[in-house]
């Protein structure tokens, strides 16, 4: 299975005054995104999707973070917004990571801005009610855009996992998994991952 991207666009366009206004007026309980040029608002996610993010990020902070049982060699963030393109669309991942060799300093100092520019090289969406359309669709596609190598995403109410490359133009969909498997997951396959620990509660 394959998710076209769309060709490359040279445009400058900026999104409305309007749209950074409210987006700056969202409430903090609240998400907002912006994606080609149309401000997105949905609720904090509800708590199968925070376990099971949560559950993601400490099983692969460890050996892929600090290198303890892994590699290491990533910057792994929870819910980083990042910038992308001259509007600019503006998203926010439930999990990202960036080779560390491309985000040496991921923190920055005093002056820093609080998003990031820099496309990761892997993300991963939990996929809830209100966010799975835009998650598979125009998320996908400025992912695509930006040159984003991996996306995951993750179904915890069907306990299911897809993982998908960038091959050219194109989302190449690797592998899928549902269930309490223990698998190897590109670009993580450096180590087993217990997905019964990631559903666990």
């Amino acid at each position: 299975m394959s998710l076209r991207r769309p060709p490359d666009s040279e445009s400058t366009e900026r999104n409305p005054p309007s749209t950074e206004a409210a987006f700056q007026a969202v409430p903090p309980e609240m998400v907002a995104e912006i994606l080609d040029g149309e401000l997105h608002v949905s609720p904090r996610p509800a708590r199968p999707h925070t376990n099971v993010a949560s559950n993601l990020g400490i099983l692969l902070g460890a050996p892929f973070r600090f290198g303890r049982g892994g590699p290491g060699g990533w910057v792994l963030l929870d819910e980083p917004e990042l910038h992308f393109g001259p509007r600019p669309d503006k998203l926010v991942p439930d999990l990202a990571g960036w080779r560390r060799e491309r985000l040496p300093d991921a923190v920055g100092g005093e002056d820093a801005p609080a998003y990031y520019d820099l496309a990761p090289d892997w993300v991963c969406e939990v996929l809830s009610q209100s966010t799975r359309r835009i998650d598979k669709r125009e998320k996908m596609r400025i992912y695509a855009r930006e040159g984003v190598r991996y996306v995951w995403q993750m179904d915890p109410l069907a306990s299911s996992l897809d993982i998908f490359r960038l091959e050219g133009k194109n989302w190449l969909l690797v592998d899928s998994f549902v269930g309490d498997e223990s698998v190897r997951a590109e670009p993580f396959d450096a180590i087993e991952l217990e997905l019964a620990l990631v559903w666990s509660r």
